[in-house]
């Protein structure tokens, strides 16, 4: 097993702490190992160790890993999704992560009505408004959910985000508090069919301020796997 194990081992009681600092349950939160590049038998080792969530970026990866790694994984995807592709993981994957228009939610909800299926979503939200970033507004987003909410074969379990690439995950600190607002606003507002509860936020750099913030999922790649080996392209 070697590092993947040990690097595990560290995460955990990071996770853990975290969650005792801010007063909640170590089983609140799930680790979801973010296995985008990772070849299958390393994932195996990190699945071996107990982390059966997985989260990928691209679709192909998950419908090339999908059959290797059995039924008893969970997949999630974590990256842009284009409305095109919906077809091939409508039926394969626990969550959606990263719904950033109604067009691409009304794909799912069509796609997954076909299939017999319903779909989990987080609505990504673009908490600091990054150019280079996808996701909807926070001002837009409760106007969002209540054009979603109506969508047959889909649910909105809560909301995501990608905050910006710092040093300090302090910096961080405020996004994910944002967030964390923003869930509880929208909730206060009864809409029908919605009850958000999930908050994926934070990764490898500032995932255990996430938590002290209110994630429940927590995005962690690097910090497992170690750093990732992308293929060299061709000239």
């Amino acid at each position: 097993m070697g590092y993947i194990k040990e690097n595990i081992a560290e995460v955990e009681k990071k996770v853990a702490a975290a969650c005792e600092r801010s007063g909640r349950k170590r089983e609140d939160v799930l680790l979801l190992a973010v296995s985008k590049t990772i070849d299958v038998d390393r994932i195996k080792e990190a699945v071996d160790c107990g982390l059966t969530s997985l989260g990928e970026n691209k679709v192909q990866e998950i419908m090339d890993k999908y059959d290797a790694m059995g039924p008893d994984v969970k997949w999630h995807l974590i990256g842009h999704l284009q409305t095109n592709k919906v077809k091939y993981i409508i039926d394969k994957v626990d969550l959606i992560h990263s719904v950033e228009s109604l067009k691409l939610a009304e794909e799912i909800s069509k796609r997954a009505e076909a299939k017999g299926v319903t779909a989990n979503i987080l609505l990504e939200v673009n908490v600091a408004d990054e150019e280079s970033k996808f996701g909807i507004k926070v001002d837009e987003c409760e106007e969002m959910v209540r054009k979603i909410s109506v969508l047959p074969n889909i649910v909105i379990r809560g909301l995501m985000t990608v905050a910006p690439f710092v040093e300090n995950p302090e910096e961080n600190r405020g996004y994910f508090r944002q967030l964390k607002q923003l869930l509880v606003d929208i909730n206060s507002k009864k809409i029908d069919n919605v009850n958000m509860e999930v908050l994926s936020m934070g990764m490898t750099g500032d995932y255990e301020v996430a938590i002290e913030e209110g994630a429940t999922i927590v995005r962690v790649g690097t910090g497992i796997f170690g750093a990732r080996v992308y293929p060299e392209k061709k000239q």
